[in-house]
């Protein structure tokens, strides 16, 4: 199925999407059996593979606003930082890169660092540039992964079983802020900086290991990758998170992006106003955004 949290006179709702017939289907129950909270309806069905029964009759999609899928996270995002080799080259040769050498490209063991719930906005929402803070803005299309079944000490083998499903993140970075810190956490942070969407496709739908990532700038491709080209793969990223830390439903892990961010370039190409950034994967539909 694809879920999408989704706004009508002024309501919060949950439904399933059906993008080429243009339409929302309202789950039958979910106000009284979810309270109309997505992380909720995860804790219900963590593994998702029959059809929740819907309104028959469907909602035009021009009729409400779409949410992110998980409007307000219980917790901090969990993000993986050059996970691409490609990008993690770029990364490190832009000067930008406050955690390593020059000559140090690719990481040993996975890169975690975590971005405030405040930052998830919703698809068409408009991304804050945060001026008086910033004037390196930056894009980072990814994959993100849904936890479905907690739990801590979680096997590579067993982690798929894990996943509840798959969505749309944009990492949007202050990259001054970022190199200023030698940390991650605060240029990552900013409110606002974290388009999602449009919806979570279920995991019994996707083939998370193998799917293309595509980002534009005003119409311009700027990232074109694909999930299995992953430095450290969906199965890695869960255990080692979970080896220490307990994970629960409706947690959120942001995959890392590929190349082609604005800092991979000579000179970087920042993000300003009126910029659109447009990403889709393969699967999971579209996610575009203004810059404001």
């Amino acid at each position: 199925m694809k879920l999408v949290s989704y706004e009508l006179a002024g309501a919060v709702r949950l439904g399933r999407i059906d993008p080429e017939a243009g339409k929302i289907y309202p789950l039958g129950d979910s106000e009284t059996a979810y309270g109309n909270d997505m992380v909720a309806l995860i804790e219900r069905h963590p593994v998702l593979n029959t059809a929740l029964p819907t309104e028959d009759s469907g909602v035009a999609l021009d009729q409400v606003k779409i949410l992110a899928p998980i409007p307000s996270p219980r917790k901090n995002i969990f993000c993986v930082g050059k996970n691409y080799f490609e990008h993690a080259q770029e990364f490190t040769q832009s000067g930008f890169d406050a955690t390593s050498k020059r000559g140090d490209n690719v990481p040993d063991n996975p890169i975690i660092f975590t971005k405030a719930p405040t930052t998830v906005i919703a698809p068409g929402d408009d991304v804050p540039l945060h001026a008086e803070q910033s004037t390196q803005m930056d894009y980072e299309a990814e994959l993100a992964v849904i936890i479905g079944t907690g739990g801590r000490g979680i096997s590579k083998a067993a982690a798929f079983d894990h996943v509840f499903g798959y969505t749309i993140a944009n990492d949007v970075t202050a990259r001054d802020l970022q190199l200023k810190h030698r940390q991650w956490f605060i240029g990552k942070s900013l409110d606002g900086t974290c388009p999602m969407g449009p919806y979570i496709a279920t995991a019994d739908e996707i083939d998370a290991e193998n799917l293309t990532i595509q980002c534009w700038v005003n119409g311009e491709l700027r990232q074109d990758a694909n999930s299995r080209d992953l430095i450290f793969d969906i199965p890695t990223l869960i255990e080692t998170l979970s080896a220490g830390i307990t994970l629960e439903p409706g947690d959120i892990i942001s995959t890392g992006t590929p190349a082609g961010v604005g800092i991979g370039f000579d000179p970087p190409r920042f993000l300003a106003p009126g910029d659109v950034v447009k990403i889709e994967i393969e699967g999971l539909g579209i996610l575009e955004n203004t810059i404001a």
